[in-house]
Order: structure tokens, then C-alpha cells, then sequence
């Protein structure tokens, strides 16, 4: 059979799935359909011209490098087709965004035929996506005289490839779409279940809604009666896209109500419209503008104040909502682009002006971001060539600045990493800033997508100005199943080759690694001034800054090494008191958003900010649970400030784990592993001699709020309860309900334990194994009466454990030990009431893999709590993911229900917990003058 058949085949397989056939990426097809074009008497010429045409994805695949070559052909006459005349090819080659058809289009611009030459010119102005051998072939010619080039040149300069687009539309018609009340996860939109069809987008478009006909089928209805309008997906009473960036959510949005890209490639929309009563979740909003669609905050909801202006609050103290307009489905608003404000008919709703800021509007006007950031690189590039000034194109950067006002940690690694701005200005939070970026990674399940987004911006090669960049296997870790056979080799081999360290190596080389990605990017990070980019809400390092991303902002940051984003304010975080020594540093964790939700009314003060935590004396595997936990606040990142002798430890443990890296065969031709140790080398050197201590903020920085936890009223285990059956459906399912333990009274069922997630460290391991020995020798054996499920988030964990004897703890209790030789086909479907020692990775957390029977209430040292996620609801039963610390975890499976205070300081009596003091000094620079 031949490779066609073959995809004639899968095309019928499709049909019977209510599916088109798939587009295009490799070149040994799109060879065979060419020749089939070329025979005008083939039986398959039609459908071939149609794939060629309509269904081939562009960028640097082999099939549009393939197609790029047979477009040449055309316009050179070497090839002459009736449905292809030159003029169509070169528009089609303007739909292949760079890689393949850039090289075709100079290789046309700067040839003999001047008609051509002149054709190819045109095409060449309104393309971005150039690199740095395309730039230095225009740069070549222009210095050898070439009239075309300085053409092509000039209009790079005037950024006419922006200025000549469309303007943004003045008015756009929305009809309103309520996805769901409260906050909607990201799952919502693109199931962690599904996301091994992430790369196929048309399959991928069916999951939306957790494959919800009903909704679907609503959201068609509502497309049919309004066809003039846009639909806005709504989240009512809620924040839209909390949990993850999530890169397929929002194409899969943009797939059922967005625009097309292009009439040349298939299933890619952009310009989706979104909105939330709280808002857009910081990364999501920044995955919105990456396809150049719109994100409001619609605040249709508000806390219902007395006649003082005092909030007025239920019987439960929760603060009352009342409606100040009503989006509910079906209503027909307009956007006004050009006021910045969102009506219904002649009347004025509210100012979306932060929805549409000058720079969001050039995201929407050129298609999305990416246009926008390769645009600069362009101009700038072009200005350089002919030695004049940037001509002023583009919106202005705020720039904003407080004289005399000291800066935050975060501002302080912006400006040492800002690019672009004004030499020598000092900025502050709300300044938009281009930022270089230090280190990189990307995940399994958005990894594919991030391949693809590379593939179509024409990236061929990681940018040599990044530290390091990692490509994990966690996300698919627990199940060797023929999707992750089919779809994991392929994604590393890709990204091995890209110039990424790879957790597996495409020959075989070492071991395959399933590390917990945010535990590597952790490791690698060896700057506390570094800003780190990952294709993970939970990118949230505890040296430098992170940022949680959509899988097209990592791949923007591993092509070009930067990223752009507005400094974000920052909230202080320090400590008082005492950490009572049965307590867990989860429990403080908890604590602190308990505490902030009260000191500030219910008004969550973390979201959309950076949490600065003066964690002083915890290094940076202890300090990670903090700041993991960020994300479910609803921080748009982190930073921990630390002491001088606790960074240098953490930056030794980092240093030994990236040596073990090495000493496994990680490291690429470039060395870049070794390179990190040698940086790590070097901060530490700078730390020893007082050259640059430790990053802290100035003094007299200026920050958004500061919250002051207080250790000593922190006198139980926390848990955050995603509190399924609350009457208000808009407060289940938020990580803002946290209980003590005692609130269960020693009673509440729990069907299944998960210790692991990037949530815990070594110590979490060891103290299992500590408890483990406690319980036994108190009850005289270990009789589980729930199952425990524990996945170490590292290979290095487990390898450390086994060599300080605590494994073989494990190993005694447990009742099925991982075995990467003969690794699990299929995921389970039933737990025993025994121990599972899981190979390393995300595990339940993820919940694309494994996931906890249909019903049950889970207490997990997760960090998901979203419905579905975890554990489903069953028919009699809504499933229920109590987030909690490991000691309470561990003995909620053994006692098969929670455990009262007096089971739980017996379990835990005598081992050292997280031993944590707030700093006995403060954690501040004085600001020069």
C-alpha cells in the first residue's frame, strides 16, 4: 500500500469519527501528492490539489518545505499547472509564515527575473517570520547594491508589514456564551484526559466542554441564530482559566468561536473572545494574546455594600454578590475598540480599556503575538542595516517610573534583564518590559504543540542566549500506552535536535527520565536573578522569577530567548511566631491564603501579582512548596527571598543534581549542563565575597499589599476542600475554602491517599517512611484501609532514598513497586487497599493517566482540586480532591477516614517535619539615593 493509500485510509478512519482529514506535516506525502498532481490523468489529482492547497501546515514541517520547492517550480515555469498559476503560488507561499517559503521567496526576490523578482518582493514585505540566515542574505545583497533587497529592506523599516494590515474593527458584535458559574479550569476547555490528541486539532476541538454534546451543541445553536456576531465564552461569578496556561483551551476555543488564520491551513482560528466576572487567570490572558483575541474583565458582579460602604456579608461571613449587569447566554453586547468600552445597545456597561491597551490592540490587529514580537526584531534589524533610527511604529512600551522609590525583587530582575528600553531608566511595576530570558522548559503534553509552534514560526535552533532548556516526560510518565509510544519518542527526538536537554534520549543513550519538570527547572535554575519561562502553570521556581506559559510563549522564548510582559506589583509575604513541631510546612502554606483571604476581606490580593516570600532560612526544595502553591492563589509568579548561606546550599544541591544529569548522559554538544554548573559556580563566588549577596528587594520598595502570617494561630493541618456540594456553585471547586482538620471530626471517608505532584520533596518521602515505622510500632503492623498512591517527583529522590535506606521502608509496606523494564500498558482502573510505589512523575495530578474511581474523596498532596481532574463524580456521588500535607495524607489511608488531632500528633511523634523560622532580620536592601 502506498503512503497515499495509506492516508486515504486514515481519512476514512476519520470519517467515521465526524472528523476531516488531517493536515499535512510530512514531505515523503506531500512528494507522492505532488506527483499526482503533476499526472493529469491520476484518479486522485483532484483530492490531491485539494491537500496541497488546503491542507498542508506550514513553517519549517517537510511537507511545507516540500511545497515551498513545488511553488518555485510554478513560478519559474519549470512546472505549469491550470489550478496553480504563479500568482496564486506566491499567495500561497504568503500563508507559509517563514522557514521553507522565506528561503524560496529571497531566493526569487534576489534573482535574475526582475518580474519575479518584484512579485517575490511584495510577498517578502509582509512576511516577519525571518531568522537570522535570511536577514544576513538581505543584508548581503543590499551591501552588494542590490535594489531589491534595499526595497525589502525599507519597508522592514517602516514596519509596513504591520502599518499596511487592516485596522482592529471599530464595533464587534458578541453574543454572550456562559461556559459555567465560578471559577472554569482550563480543563474545561482542554481535559487533561485528552491531551495525547493536543497536536491533532480538530480532534482535540471535540473535548471542549469535557466532551459536554449538550453545550456543544448549545454553542452551535447560539452560532446558527447569530451568524454576524462573535461568540464570548463566559465564566459567571468566576475567574475564566485558572490551573494552567493551557495553549489547546484556548485553541479550542478559538476553534468553535474564533476566526481562521489563514484559508490555506486547516483547524487554526484565532481571535477568540473571553471573559470572566473576576477576570482572566494571569497566564491564560497571556495565551489569549497570543492568538490576538480578547480577554475582559467583566465585574458584573460586586460585593453588596451597606449604607456605611461596609461589604454585607451571609450567615457564613462570605460576602454577598449582587448583579450590576447580566450576561447570561444569548445576549448581544458590542466591543467598542476604538472607546474602550462594552455596551448593550446605546447603553455604556463598562471601560475594558485593560482589555485593549495599545499593545493588545496591535496582538489583535496583527493576528496575535508572535507577529508583533518577530515585527520588532524586523524593524529593528532593518533600521540597523541602513544606520538610522528606529522609525516610531508601534505603540511605545509604558515606561514608568518613581523617582526616589526603591524596587521589589521583581522589578529588580527586570531591569537587569530588560532589552529595548530607555538606557538608563529605572522601572516599576505596570512598565512593559521585553525581557531576556534564562532558562526554559516545556512538558509532555503541551510539548507536541510547542514542536508545532516552532515548526510555524520557522524556528530551526535554541536561541544562544538562553542558559538552558529542558524537555520533560512527567505529564505522560505513569502509562506506557501506544499514545505516549506514538507521540513522546517523536516530541524528544524533535526537541534533542532543537538543542534542548531531553528527559529521554532519542538514542537510546540513558536512561529515560519521568522527573516532575518544575523539580528539573528547579535544579537547573541557578541564578536567583534568572527569569525562567515553562510550559506549566506551575512553573514557579524558588530561585529567580517563573512564569507559567502557554506551549507558543515557551516555544517564542526558546527561538528568540526573550519574552514581553508588564512588570507585575508585587504582595510581601513574611512570617511571625512559632511553627508549632507537629506542623507541616503545607500547613503555612495553607495558612497564608487563609490569612490573606481574612486580613483582606475576601478580597484575593495574590491575583494577577507576584507573591515576594521572605522564607529566609528554607532552601530551595523545602521553599519550592510555596511557591508551587502560588499558582493555585492565582499569582502570576513568585519569588523567595533568602539568606545568604541558604541560597549557596540550595545552589550545592542544584549543582550536585545537575552533575548527576551529566554523569547520566544528558548533556548536549553545547555542554549546556556543564555551563550551569560553571554559572553556579560563579554566583556563588559572588555571594562568598559580598560582590552581589542574595537578591532582596530595596527598602523602600513600594508594594500592593503585604500580608503577615501568623504562625502561631496555626494550630491544626490545613486543608484546602474543594467544598463540592456548597449551595453557591460558584464557590465549589476554589482553592480559597481551607479547613482545619478538625472541622471532619475524625469521620469523613477518604477512599484513596496520593503522596507525590510537584508539591513534594525528599523530606515528604522520608517522613512516609517515618510514619510508616510510628504506626507500626504503635499498632504492631501497617493495615491500609484505603489505598496510597505515592509517586516520587524524581529519579534522584528515589536513588537517594535507596542509598540512605528509607526505600526499603517503602518497599516493605508497599504492594506493587514501579518497573521502568516492564512499565504499566494501561492505566489502572481499581485501587487495593495497599501501598503503590509509582514511577517518578505527575501521576494523579495530571489526571490524563491514572485517575482515582469515579466518586471518590481523595485527600492528596496535589495541588488540583478541579472537578474532574483528579477523581470524577460518580452517579450517587460528587468525587471530592482534599488538598493536604503528607502526614495527613498517609494516615487518612491508613485509618481509611481523617484523623483526629490525637491520631495525628501520635502518628507524627518524634519526626522532624519542616523546620521553618520566619528571618530574625529583615530581608531588604537600602535603596541607593
Amino acid at each position: 500500500m502506498s503512503i497515499y493509500e495509506d492516508y486515504i485510509k486514515e481519512i476514512e478512519e476519520r470519517k467515521n469519527e465526524g472528523l476531516q482529514p488531517k493536515p499535512i506535516d510530512e514531505s515523503h506525502l506531500i512528494s507522492a501528492i505532488i506527483e499526482q498532481i503533476k499526472d493529469l490523468d491520476n484518479p486522485y489529482r483532484t483530492d490531491s490539489l485539494k491537500f496541497f492547497i488546503y491542507n498542508t501546515l506550514p513553517g519549517t514541517t517537510s511537507a511545507a518545505g516540500a511545497k515551498a520547492k513545488f511553488l518555485k517550480e510554478i513560478i519559474l515555469e519549470e512546472e505549469s499547472l491550470e489550478e496553480i498559476t504563479p500568482a496564486f503560488a506566491f499567495e500561497l507561499l504568503s500563508h507559509m509564515k517563514g522557514g521553507p517559503s522565506i528561503e524560496v521567496l529571497l531566493d526569487l526576490a534576489l534573482g535574475n527575473n526582475e518580474n519575479i523578482a518584484s512579485e517575490a518582493a511584495k510577498v517578502l514585505k509582509t512576511q516577519v517570520f525571518l531568522y537570522d540566515a535570511d536577514t544576513q542574505r538581505l543584508e548581503t545583497a543590499y551591501k552588494s547594491g542590490s535594489a531589491i533587497a534595499k526595497d525589502i529592506i525599507e519597508s522592514y523599516a517602516k514596519a509596513e508589514f504591520f502599518t499596511k494590515l487592516p485596522d482592529v474593527e471599530e464595533e464587534i458584535e458578541i453574543v454572550t456564551f456562559i461556559a459555567g458559574t465560578g471559577d472554569i479550569s482550563t480543563d474545561l476547555l482542554s481535559p487533561g484526559a485528552d491531551a495525547h490528541s493536543r497536536s491533532d486539532r480538530e480532534l482535540h476541538g471535540q473535548c471542549i466542554f469535557e466532551h459536554n454534546h449538550d453545550m456543544q451543541n448549545d454553542l452551535i445553536a447560539l452560532k446558527e441564530k447569530h451568524p454576524d456576531k462573535r461568540v464570548m465564552l463566559i465564566a459567571e461569578k468566576g475567574t475564566m482559566g485558572v490551573g494552567s496556561s493551557r495553549m489547546s483551551g484556548v485553541n479550542n476555543v478559538a476553534l468553535w468561536t474564533g476566526v481562521q488564520a489563514s484559508p490555506y491551513v486547516p483547524f487554526i482560528n484565532i481571535a477568540p473572545i473571553i471573559a470572566g466576572t473576576n477576570g482572566i487567570a494571569p497566564i491564560f490572558l497571556t495565551t489569549v494574546g497570543v492568538t490576538g483575541g480578547i480577554g475582559i474583565d467583566l465585574k458584573n458582579w460586586v460585593q453588596k455594600k451597606d449604607a456605611d460602604g461596609n461589604t454585607v456579608r451571609d450567615a457564613e461571613g462570605e460576602p454577598i454578590l449582587e448583579q450590576t449587569y447580566s450576561v447570561e447566554t444569548g445576549t448581544v453586547l458590542t466591543i467598542n475598540t476604538k472607546e474602550k468600552k462594552l455596551y448593550n445597545g446605546d447603553k455604556e456597561l463598562m471601560d475594558i480599556s485593560s482589555s485593549l491597551t495599545p499593545q493588545k490592540v496591535e496582538f489583535i490587529k496583527a493576528g496575535g503575538s508572535y507577529a508583533v514580537v518577530f515585527g520588532k526584531k524586523l524593524q529593528t534589524f532593518a533600521a540597523k542595516t541602513l544606520g538610522i533610527d528606529v522609525p516610531v511604529v508601534f505603540a511605545p512600551s509604558k515606561e514608568i517610573s518613581h523617582e526616589g522609590q526603591g524596587l521589589t525583587a521583581v522589578e529588580k530582575i527586570f531591569n537587569k534583564n530588560a532589552v529595548g528600553n530607555t538606557p538608563g531608566k529605572t522601572l516599576h511595576a505596570g512598565s512593559n518590559a521585553r525581557v531576556e530570558v534564562n532558562i526554559v522548559g516545556s512538558q509532555d503534553t503541551t510539548g507536541l504543540m510547542t514542536s508545532q509552534e516552532l515548526e510555524m514560526m520557522a524556528a530551526t535552533v535554541i536561541s544562544p542566549i538562553v542558559d538552558g532548556a529542558y524537555q520533560s516526560g512527567c505529564h505522560t510518565a505513569s502509562v506506557w500506552d501506544s499514545k505516549a509510544q506514538a507521540n513522546i519518542p517523536k516530541l524528544m527526538k524533535f526537541m534533542n535536535d532543537f538543542g534542548l536537554i531531553t528527559a529521554r534520549d532519542p538514542k537510546g543513550g540513558y536512561h529515560a527520565m519521568t522527573d516532575v519538570i518544575h523539580k528539573v527547572l528547579n535544579d537547573i535554575t541557578i541564578d536567583d536573578w534568572a527569569i525562567i519561562i515553562g510550559g506549566d502553570s506551575h512553573t514557579r521556581m524558588s530561585k529567580g522569577v517563573a512564569f507559567g506559559a502557554d506551549s507558543g510563549t515557551v516555544a517564542l522564548a526558546l527561538a528568540t530567548g526573550e519574552a514581553s510582559m508588564p512588570i507585575p506589583e508585587s504582595v510581601k509575604v513574611t512570617f511571625k511566631g512559632t511553627m508549632r513541631s507537629y506542623m507541616d510546612f503545607r500547613d503555612v502554606v495553607h495558612a497564608t491564603q487563609q490569612q490573606m483571604l481574612k486580613q483582606f476581606g475576601g478580597e484575593n490580593v495574590f491575583q494577577g501579582r507576584v507573591i515576594e516570600v521572605h522564607i529566609g532560612t528554607l532552601t530551595a526544595d523545602q521553599a519550592f512548596t510555596f511557591t508551587d502553591w502560588t499558582a493555585e492563589m492565582k499569582a502570576k509568579a513568585s519569588i523567595c527571598i533568602s539568606e545568604d548561606d541558604t541560597l549557596i546550599e540550595s545552589l550545592e544541591i542544584a549543582k550536585s543534581r545537575i552533575q548527576i544529569m551529566i554523569e547520566k548522559g544528558m548533556d548536549n554538544a553545547n555542554q549546556v549542563l556543564q555551563g550551569l554548573i560553571d554559572r553556579a559556580n560563579k554566583r556563588i563566588d559572588e555571594i562568598r565575597s559580598g560582590e552581589k549577596p542574595a537578591l532582596t528587594p530595596d527598602s523602600n520598595a513600594k508594594y500592593h499589599a503585604e500580608v503577615v502570617v501568623d504562625l502561631d494561630v496555626v494550630a491544626e493541618p490545613m486543608i484546602a476542600d474543594p467544598d463540592v456540594n456548597n449551595d453557591d456553585v460558584s464557590k465549589r471547586y476554589t482553592h480559597d475554602t481551607i479547613r482545619p482538620l478538625s472541622f471532619y471530626g475524625g469521620d469523613k471517608k477518604v477512599d484513596l491517599g496520593f503522596v507525590g505532584s510537584c508539591m513534594v520533596h525528599k523530606g515528604d518521602m522520608q517522613i512516609l517512611a517515618q510514619m510508616l515505622k510510628n504506626v507500626e510500632a504503635q499498632q504492631g503492623k501497617i493495615d491500609f484501609q484505603a489505598p496510597l498512591v505515592v509517586a516520587p517527583p524524581t529519579y534522584n529522590i528515589v536513588d537517594e532514598l535507596k542509598a540512605e535506606g528509607d526505600w526499603e521502608v517503602l518497599q516493605k509496606y508497599s504492594g506493587f513497586e514501579f518497573d521502568d523494564s516492564n512499565p504499566k500498558a494501561a492505566a489502572r482502573t481499581s485501587y487495593e487497599n495497599m501501598l503503590y510505589l509509582e514511577r517518578p512523575g505527575c501521576n494523579l495530578c495530571m489526571g490524563n493517566q491514572e485517575k482515582a474511581a469515579p466518586g471518590d474523596t481523595v485527600m492528596a498532596t496535589s495541588t488540583r482540586l478541579f472537578q474532574g481532574r483528579v477523581v470524577k463524580d460518580s452517579n450517587e456521588k460528587k468525587g471530592e480532591s482534599l488538598l493536604s500535607s503528607t502526614p495527613v495524607v498517609v494516615l487518612s489511608t491508613i485509618l481509611g477516614r481523617t484523623p483526629t488531632m490525637e491520631e495525628y500528633e501520635r502518628a507524627v511523634d518524634g519526626i522532624v517535619l519542616t523546620k521553618f523560622s520566619p528571618p530574625n532580620k529583615e530581608l531588604s536592601t537600602i535603596a541607593a539615593s
